[in-house]
């Protein structure tokens, strides 16, 4: 596959998952309605996802490193759609939730595929470029999603939000298997079966004590938690590539994912409470004023690829993380149309920036034979952190919202500190150094 037709599937495949999130929230209070269900199983339309897709991403990267990203992104565009097509048609809650477990599963297989084909068609050098498309196409989804999914709703029901994204991710997912592929040296190295389900286990129990609070699913993930660092460090095949584990410049940039995530996930959470219960917004009106958000998140992406090339990782992200932080401030503050407005701007301009940024140290770093668990890490990072951001401002509520915009600054800006221990510009060549490797990969220009 060459690489416009890498670049078009990889963006098609981010966005399509980033629609689907959306348009689901628009159509949850209208499913319950019409299905006859509790707000618990409702809430479980996405819990079920989040614990498939979250549990399984790292694993589906290392298949994608062994037996082709191309063909693992086709069978999870695929299996994706036809989930969709099957919740559309789904006669009660029950099926819905697990006709989105299903979905989960394999929104687990394309989402690594998608970062791993940039990866493996794209030099390091030339890949910033590629990497903001596809943030901008994010962008755009989740700006798009509401309106359209709020439209399909009304006009014509919830079902038709599932049904959305059944062709393109069946058109992608059988041009993904039509196109002939070079051939790939057999790996040698055994999938690390035992590893896979330890963290699983840890990750599914994770975002379950991030939802619903400590149970002993807790006890558990921390036991299979232990298990798997202790599994991983003995065996000969380990599913984390060392590489990745024992580059600082990665463990940083997975952590300020995280940090921007949840801060943007927690913000938003307590803002569209302030918006509508505080200040007496409808629903509608409080879109249009997040919508300096996307925008600013789209046109954030390209831009933040030319400031790493010239200014780097470190200076961009924690340039960015601040900008974040900021917009988190105004956002506490303000109460006027142009304040919120101006908070919103930031904010996206912040997290479009970081976005690009840290997925490029990220995927980077890896060597293109570990890039699909490079992929899986970060699409890691950005389910978990929405999940925390929730997590921590929710018990915060109640001592105000301000106070727990104020947190969620201070979240931030730990993930600017983080950002410190990202690689700087090389002055010589133009391109980030975190070790020796990039130089050896990355040839310098006459």
């Amino acid at each position: 596959m060459n690489r416009r037709l890498t670049l078009a599937a990889s963006v098609s495949g981010a966005a399509i998952v980033a629609l689907d999130g959306t348009v689901l929230t628009v159509a949850q209070p209208t499913l319950q309605r019409d299905l006859g269900a509790s707000f618990a199983e409702v809430q479980w339309t996405g819990t079920g996802y989040l614990i498939a897709v979250a549990s399984l991403l790292v694993f589906a990267g290392r298949l994608g490193d062994r037996y082709g990203h191309h063909r693992l992104f086709a069978l999870g565009m695929l299996g994706f759609g036809a989930a969709s097509a099957g919740i559309g048609l789904a006669p009660g809650v029950g099926w819905v939730i697990g006709l989105r477990v299903v979905q989960g599963v394999f929104g687990a297989l394309l989402q690594p595929a998608t970062l791993g084909m940039l990866r493996a068609a794209y030099p390091p050098d030339r890949l910033r470029m590629p990497i903001a498309v596809r943030t901008s196409a994010i962008g755009v989804a989740a700006a798009v999603g509401p309106l359209v999914g709020g439209a399909l709703v009304a006009w014509v029901g919830w079902r038709a939000v599932f049904f959305l994204n059944v062709v393109p991710a069946l058109v992608f997912g059988v041009l993904a298997l039509s196109v002939r592929r070079p051939r790939r040296p057999k790996s040698s190295a055994a999938l690390d079966l035992p590893g896979a389900l330890l963290l699983a286990v840890a990750l599914a129990c994770l975002v379950h004590t991030l939802v619903s609070g400590p149970t002993g699913a807790s006890a558990l993930g921390l036991v299979a938690a232990a298990l798997f660092l202790r599994h991983e460090r003995r065996t000969a095949d380990p599913l984390l590539s060392p590489d990745l584990i024992r580059s600082p410049a990665v463990g940083s940039a997975l952590g300020i994912l995280v940090a921007a995530s949840a801060a943007l996930s927690g913000t938003l959470f307590v803002v569209t409470y302030v918006l509508q219960d505080t200040l007496g917004l409808d629903p509608f009106q409080s879109a249009l004023r997040s919508v300096p958000l996307a925008v600013l998140m789209v046109a954030a992406a390209p831009v933040c690829a030319v400031l790493l090339r010239r200014a780097g990782a470190r200076r961009t992200t924690v340039a960015a993380m601040v900008v974040l932080a900021l917009g988190i401030l105004v956002l506490s503050r303000a109460s006027g149309t142009l304040a919120l407005c101006t908070g919103f701007a930031l904010l996206g301009a912040g997290f479009g920036t970081v976005m690009v940024a840290a997925t490029h140290v990220v995927v980077r770093q890896a060597a293109v034979a570990s890039a699909g668990v490079a992929g899986g890490l970060q699409q890691t990072a950005m389910n978990v952190g929405p999940t925390v951001g929730v997590a921590v401002v929710t018990p915060l509520m109640g001592l105000g919202h301000a106070f727990a915009l104020v947190v969620l600054v201070g979240v931030a800006l730990v993930g600017a500190v983080a950002g410190l221990a990202l690689p700087v510009l090389s002055a010589t060549s133009g391109v980030d150094h975190a070790h020796p490797s990039d130089r050896i990969r990355v040839p310098t220009r006459p």
